[in-house]
């Protein structure tokens, strides 16, 4: 019995520095830090390192792909082929955007359209105010 006790005690110790050790930080699109795939959707024309989409690994036979934008570090679009598995484009033709494009003009424009006010409800698309015009009584009932 000691002898289970102990080696559970032992295993316990051996995992706990292990799960303490993974310490995680969120940063998101828009964020200064956020390293990845970016959505250009109806954003302005993004300023780009290289004019031609970047491919490692093609295709093996013939597949048209669009290609995606990616913010990278410094230095990691100079050595894509050592860096492109970390962000699964690997096959893909790959876009590196400019940092100061995503800073002066990506992130703002997203953060902008992503915001939250501090009702909890998102800005920019509705927000509306719709007690009292004709959707029914307010939150007391007295619109």
């Amino acid at each position: 019995m000691k002898r289970m006790l102990l080696a559970a005690t032992l295993a316990i110790s051996a995992v706990a520095p292990a799960l303490a050790a993974d310490v995680g930080v969120s940063v998101s699109i828009g964020q200064p830090g956020f390293y990845g795939r970016i959505d250009i959707g109806n954003y302005p024309q993004p300023q780009l390192i290289y004019p031609q989409p970047v491919v490692i690994a093609p295709a093996p036979y013939a597949v048209v792909q669009r290609p995606i934008y990616l913010r990278v570090p410094p230095g990691h679009a100079k050595n894509w082929g050592k860096h492109c598995a970390r962000y699964a484009a690997c096959g893909q033709p790959v876009y590196f955007v400019q940092d100061g494009w995503y800073q002066n003009v990506y992130a703002p424009h997203y953060r902008e359209e992503h915001r939250h006010d501090p009702r909890g409800g998102r800005r920019g698309r509705d927000d509306h105010d719709h007690r009292g015009k004709g959707h029914g009584p307010g939150k007391h009932g007295r619109d």
